[in-house]
């Protein structure tokens, strides 16, 4: 257990020195000890003065004051005022306060004990819409319990990170804590004799009946009070679930109890024991109970774990900033307060505070927490940085661009949080078999009871309840309802540390199934900077004259070959001038004049609308083309001078991620705009499946439904706005790095980092997913299945064995157990 004894630190948070013991100064909201001398933040509230250690802290305390006045001593219950406490520490995330080291000490030795009196959860914010685990469809204004499943409902939205303790935790903490006082008393009452301990007969069996009835009534009463209700909700509403069962089992065996004590005269002999006494099942009930609330409690505990990648997500970014001021003073202020255009300094060890573009410095950063690749990428003047990325070595100054829910981080939080949310369509089959499963539950319990008290041996009734109270504990689902979304969420929150961020479970569950994927050329397998690889000149003209004329023509064009020419022109020192008379001609090239000479420049099409013989120069384009080029022709007034060819560069990461995609049982289709000859370089070197050359963004969306016709289950991998109606058709889209809104809309999945190492992770995640979430349904099945039989006592004849309904609410817990324990091996999984 983590403790932050403040109390110790030898220095403030302000860097001044710490005032004595007897002196103690804290900021009441965050109990901080401050330093009054260093020149920080104070307000005056009733006459007194009180100082902080930061501006949101002072906000905080100015908009609600009286929060902050006084805490209660969780040990004695004494009011302990906030600004002045001497003892103060943090547990869990919470802050306590103690009237003395007594108090303190006795809480540090047992925090467990004082849970009850742990602060109450801070208020959600105006307009907060809840939402079930189990069941998003279920969506309410109100906090309160899920009309079908019976769970208590969440808050939707992106978590703050300061929400305070989970109500339901601490609330069924304290019925758990009281349930196992009042239980094991009672099982040692019952079960002493089995271990030496004969206490019935040292106290009469009569006064333990009285002391056990005494005992499991607040239990039942009290403690269970929301399992009764959650079973009410389900027969008001008809959906029948675990709820329900476990309040007939409890309610069954405390009913029989409470009767058989009070009244004991009204039962038959069949229901007497051999010393004539009607058998009493206080303990099964409490027992019962108390083991529910240890799973459910485990259970809150997990679901806490898997959102804890939200968390950590949100604690990459820095809770301050470093703001220079136009007078050029630098001072740290709360993210909260950064605005657009604001210069913020970033030093060397420091986090990325908001996504901007860096106008001083040059750095490594570390973007590895984001996109999962571990080389740190170089950011000079003009790169743009990404909030919550981590700087390594150098100084950077930059301008924020975006900030609060706007930054890249942000976004991805919202999608994970609405992700975890979301449900997979194998949950459809699990909640099927859950609304069955319950009726058919209640017809073996009375078919059990029915059987034990016709033909059992004596006395059959009890044994015949006994039975049934036992299947109806065993028998509950509630590791059924745990199986898909545990998984769901531990997956999500995996995937968006790695830089797959999912945009709900069904993509997931899809792209699992996908047998055939469709890849751009473009920035997926190539870098999508082309670069100038070739000067070909024919007629005399010189190489620089060739490259001069075609870099002053491209000046003004923003098309991606046009960059490479002009990069070629600037790495010779060549001068550009300007064009006149400019003309593009769509999918074809560009001309205009240069100087005095006319100009085109552009492909086989474009030399032949303009007439210009170039059959001198068909083989080197051909052979250029055939290596995986592009070849432009250049024609200077009205005659071929030459060639340039361009190439983009096949990413390092592009061979390994394909030879893994094929392992992974996926059919590659290259799908690009380029020419045929020029794709089938590519295709060939890389291995590829199948290429589909001169596409269109709407024959992309064409060849998809081609591919579904022919039952092919197809993922799209696209990063530009043309390419999200073809997103949006395959049965997965997959939107490349954090390229265009509209593709990451349109798409399932999208990666960070766009490369088709990202599309190796997804599929990596997903399979292990689902093969996750039907190992979670068969560990849910598999207590079921055997349980139910033998609890209702087909092994009775044969071994002499009838389950004890506390052992089947033993084996209930475990299988929801399992299945946490199963679906949390996805937060190590290796992508």
């Amino acid at each position: 257990m983590k403790h932050d004894h403040s109390h110790h630190h030898n220095h403030s948070c302000c860097g001044g020195s710490q005032p004595p013991l007897d002196a103690v100064i804290r900021d009441p909201v965050c109990g901080m000890i401050v330093d009054p001398n260093a020149g920080k933040l104070s307000a005056t509230h009733g006459g007194r003065v009180f100082h902080f250690c930061s501006a949101s802290c002072h906000a905080k305390f100015t908009k609600e004051p009286a929060n902050y006045l006084e805490a209660t001593d969780p040990v004695c219950g004494m009011k302990v005022d906030r600004a002045s406490a001497k003892h103060f520490l943090r547990h869990e995330g919470e802050k306590y306060y103690f009237c003395s080291a007594s108090c303190m000490a006795k809480f540090e030795k047992a925090p467990q004990d004082y849970f009850g009196d742990r602060p109450a959860p801070k208020p959600m914010p105006a307009g907060t819409q809840y939402t079930c685990p189990m069941h998003p469809e279920i969506i309410s204004d109100v906090p309160g319990s899920c009309p079908l499943c019976g769970m208590a409902l969440e808050p939707m939205g992106i978590p703050t990170g300061d929400e305070g303790p989970n109500p339901e935790l601490v609330d069924f903490t304290k019925r758990f804590w009281i349930s196992a006082l009042c239980s094991v008393p009672l099982l040692l009452m019952t079960m002493g004799p089995m271990l030496g301990l004969p206490l019935r007969s040292w106290i009469g069996e009569e006064l333990a009946i009285w002391l056990e009835f005494a005992l499991a009534t607040p239990v039942v009463l009290w403690a269970a009070i929301p399992f009764f209700e959650r079973a009410w909700s389900s027969f008001v509403h008809r959906s029948p679930n675990m709820w329900t069962l476990i309040a007939i089992g409890v309610g069954a065996a405390y009913a029989f109890s409470v009767i058989a004590t009070f009244l004991p005269d009204i039962f038959p002999h069949s229901f007497r024991m051999h010393g004539g006494s009607v058998p009493v099942y206080f303990e099964a009930a409490a027992v019962i109970v108390t083991l529910v609330f240890l799973g459910q409690i485990l259970e809150l505990k997990a679901r806490e774990r898997t959102g804890s990648a939200i968390r950590a997500l949100l604690d990459l970014a820095p809770k301050t900033a470093r703001r220079l001021a136009k007078d050029g003073t630098e001072t740290d202020v709360p993210l909260d307060d950064v605005m657009v255009g604001d210069r913020l300094r970033v030093r060397p060890g420091e986090s990325v505070p908001v996504d901007g573009i860096v106008v001083e410095g040059r750095s490594s950063i570390d973007e590895s927490m984001l996109t999962g690749e571990p080389l740190p990428v170089e950011k000079n003047v003009e790169d743009t940085v990404t909030g919550g990325t981590l700087n390594r070595n150098g100084t950077l100054l930059i301008t924020a661009e975006k900030v609060g829910a706007d930054t890249v981080l942000s976004q991805i939080v919202g999608m994970v949080a609405s992700a975890q949310r979301s449900r997979a369509p194998i949950q459809g089959m699990a909640d099927r078999v859950a609304s069955y499963f319950v009726p058919a539950v209640v017809v073996v319990a009375l078919v059990a009871f029915a059987v034990w008290a016709l033909i059992g041996p004596e006395p059959g009734m009890i044994y015949g309840l006994v039975a049934a109270v036992s299947v109806l504990i065993i028998a509950c689902p509630c590791a059924l309802g745990l199986a898909t979304p545990m998984s769901i969420m531990t997956a999500t929150g995996r995937g968006a540390q790695a830089g797959v961020l999912i945009k709900d479970a069904e993509a997931l569950e899809r792209f699992a199934n996908v047998d055939t994927l469709i890849v751009d050329k473009t920035g997926t397998l190539t870098e999508g900077k082309p670069k100038l690889t070739d000067i070909v000149t024919v007629g005399g003209i010189s190489e620089n004259d060739l490259l001069g004329f075609a870099a002053s023509l491209e000046k003004g064009s923003e098309h991606p070959l046009a960059e490479a020419i002009i990069e070629g022109a600037k790495a010779r020192n060549l001068t550009v001038q300007n064009a006149a008379d400019f003309n593009a001609v769509t999918g074809k090239g560009i001309s205009g004049k240069i100087g005095t000479s006319n100009v085109a420049l552009g492909n086989l099409a474009m030399m032949q609308d303009i007439g210009v013989d170039i059959a001198a120069l068909t083989q080197q384009a051909d052979a250029l083309r055939a290596a995986g080029k592009s070849a432009l022709f250049i024609a200077v007034d009205g005659k071929a001078a030459g060639i340039l060819a361009v190439a983009d560069p096949i990413k390092s990461t592009t061979i390994e991620a394909i030879r893994k995609l094929h392992d992974a049982g996926l059919r590659i289709i290259m799908a690009t705009g380029d020419n045929k000859v020029t794709a089938l370089a590519v295709a060939k070197e890389l291995g590829i499946d199948e290429v589909r050359a001169d596409m269109l963004p709407e024959t992309k969306k064409q060849l998809i439904d081609e591919l579904h016709a022919k039952g092919s289950k197809v993922a799209m991998a696209g990063d530009g706005v043309n390419d999200s109606p073809a997103l949006a058709a395959a049965d997965v889209g997959i939107a490349m790095g954090t390229g265009a809104d509209v593709a990451m809309q349109s798409a399932g999945i999208t990666l960070v980092k766009g490369d088709l190492n990202g599309i190796v992770r997804a599929r990596t995640l997903a399979t292990s997913t689902i093969r996750n979430i039907k190992q979670n349904l068969f560990f849910a099945f598999i207590y079921n299945v055997l349980g139910v039989p033998v609890a209702a006592g087909v092994l009775y004849p044969v071994f002499g064995l009838l389950l004890s309904p506390m052992l089947a609410a033993a084996a209930m817990s475990l299988s929801s157990v399992s299945v946490i324990a199963n679906a949390l091996r996805l937060r190590t999984i290796k992508l």
